[in-house]
C-alpha cells in the first residue's frame, strides 16, 4: 500500500495521526490531554510497530513537551506535537520561544474551551488566546482537511520565506471524534510533495553555534519586525501550497479562506471551523428565498487575511459573523474585531453583526444558524441595529 491512495473510515484525530505519519517527523514530543490524546496514541502505535521511524518522547507536561519539541527542532530535524485547551495555555512560554527561534514546528490543536468552569468540549477560545504568540493558525472543518492540512503545514512552515511554527486547529469531539471517509495519500506522492526537511543550519559539534541570545534594545524590535514580515510572506506561501496540493491530490481549500456563492452576495456569513459545513446549507436556503447570501470560511486566523477579505467583501452590504470565542471585557469576538479593524481605512462600510455561540461544546444547529442570519438580514433591510454583538444561548439571545 506504500504507493497507493486508500480510503479509510476514520475520525479527525486519526486523520491527523495519518497525516503526521506521512510527513515522517524525526521527533514527537507530547503529553496526553482530552480530546487530543488519540492523536499521540496512534503515533505511539505507529512507532512501536515500526511503521514510523521517529523518536517518540512521552513527557511530564505540556510546558516540557513544547520546550523539548523546540529543542529537537533547533537541531534541524522535523518535529510534531499536539495539545488542547489548558495544555496549550500551559505551553505559552514555549510558544513564544518556538516562534522567536523561527522553528518550523507543526502542532495539532484540538480546540476545547478553557476552564473554569470546566469542560472537555469545543470552543476556539484556547487557540484564540494564543493569537499573539507568533504562530500561524489554521482552522479545519473536517477529517479530510485535517490530514491534508498537516501535510501542507510542513511545506509552509519549512519554506525559507516563512520558517514559523503552525497550529493546525480543529474542534474537539465535533471534528476530532467524528468519523468520515478520508482519502489517505500514498507515501511516494507525499514524499514528492514534501521532501525531507532541509534546515538552514545543521547540528555540528565541531562547529557549534548559538541560535539566539540576548538582544540589545536597538536590535530587539528589528527581530519582531522580521517575524511580522515572515507572517506576511506566509500568506503567499499558504496560497501557493494550497494550489500545488490541489494539482497533485485533487483537493483545494482556498488557501487563506474558502468561499461559497460569494460572487454576487450582498450579505456574507463568516465562520471558522466545522460551522462552515453547516453554513453552506443555510446559504442555499436563503438563496432560494431570494436573499443574495454568501459564505466565507476563514481558514487562517493568523496571519489575518486582510487583503483577501477586502476583495471578497467588495459590494457586500452586511456581514454576519458566527464565532466560538469571546474577549471578556472587550467588545465582541476576535474575528469581529479583526474585521472591523481591517475595514476601517478601506472605504468599505458593510453592516457587521457578531454572534457569539457554540463555546463550551454547545451545539449550533442549522435552525439556530438560520435564525442568526435572518436577524442580520432583517437588520440590514431595516437599516437599524439594536446591538452589534449578540450572545446566542440555543434559542435564547442575550
Amino acid at each position: 500500500m506504500r504507493g497507493m491512495r486508500r480510503s479509510m473510515f476514520i475520525d479527525g484525530n486519526t486523520a491527523a495521526a495519518y497525516g503526521v505519519k506521512l510527513c515522517k517527523p524525526d521527533v514527537i514530543c507530547a503529553y496526553p490531554i482530552t480530546p487530543q490524546t488519540p492523536i499521540v496514541e496512534h503515533l505511539a502505535e505507529f512507532v512501536a510497530r515500526g511503521e514510523l521511524k521517529a523518536k517518540y518522547i512521552p513527557i511530564e507536561g505540556e510546558h516540557s513537551a513544547m520546550m523539548a519539541t523546540a529543542a529537537a527542532s533547533a537541531t534541524g530535524v522535523r518535529v510534531f506535537t499536539a495539545t488542547s485547551s489548558q495544555g496549550l495555555s500551559y505551553m505559552q512560554e514555549g510558544l513564544f520561544f518556538a516562534s522567536g527561534y523561527r522553528l518550523p514546528i507543526v502542532m495539532a490543536v484540538v480546540n476545547r474551551s478553557m476552564g473554569a468552569p470546566w469542560t472537555i468540549l469545543a470552543g476556539h477560545d484556547d487557540a484564540i488566546a494564543q493569537r499573539d504568540t507568533g504562530w500561524i493558525q489554521v482552522y479545519c472543518t473536517r477529517g479530510q482537511e485535517i490530514l491534508d492540512m498537516i501535510i501542507q503545514a510542513y511545506r509552509v512552515a519549512e519554506d525559507r520565506r516563512v520558517m514559523l511554527p503552525i497550529m493546525v486547529c480543529f474542534e474537539g469531539f465535533v471534528v476530532s471524534h467524528c468519523y468520515e471517509n478520508v482519502e489517505v495519500p500514498g507515501q511516494e506522492e507525499v514524499d514528492d510533495f514534501l521532501p525531507p526537511y532541509d534546515p538552514p543550519y545543521k547540528l555540528d559539534v565541531d562547529d557549534p553555534l548559538i541560535i539566539t541570545t540576548f538582544a540589545e534594545a536597538d536590535w530587539w524590535l528589528g527581530f519582531k519586525k522580521l517575524h511580522d514580515e515572515a507572517m506576511e510572506e506566509a500568506k503567499k506561501v499558504i496560497e501557493e501550497v494550497d494550489e500545488e496540493y490541489a494539482k497533485r491530490f485533487g483537493r483545494r481549500y482556498g488557501g487563506l479562506l474558502g468561499t461559497y456563492r460569494c460572487d454576487d452576495a450582498k450579505v456574507v456569513l463568516i465562520t471558522m471551523g466545522s460551522l462552515a459545513i453547516t453554513s453552506r446549507l443555510i446559504v442555499d436556503r436563503f438563496r432560494e428565498q431570494g436573499v443574495r447570501l454568501g459564505l466565507i470560511n476563514l481558514r487562517v486566523f493568523r496571519p489575518f487575511p486582510r487583503e483577501r477579505l477586502l476583495k471578497e467583501l467588495e459590494g457586500v452590504e452586511a456581514v454576519c459573523i458566527v464565532e466560538r470565542n469571546c474577549s471578556p471585557g472587550g467588545y465582541g469576538g476576535a474575528v469581529f474585531n479583526e474585521l472591523r479593524s481591517t475595514l476601517y481605512s478601506s472605504g468599505l462600510r458593510p453592516l457587521i453583526l457578531d454572534y457569539i455561540t457554540g463555546m463550551g461544546g454547545r451545539d449550533v444547529t442549522p435552525r439556530e444558524l438560520e435564525e442568526m442570519v435572518a436577524h442580520a438580514v432583517k437588520s440590514w433591510r431595516e437599516g437599524r441595529v439594536e446591538r452589534e454583538v449578540t450572545w446566542v444561548f440555543g434559542r435564547r439571545k442575550v
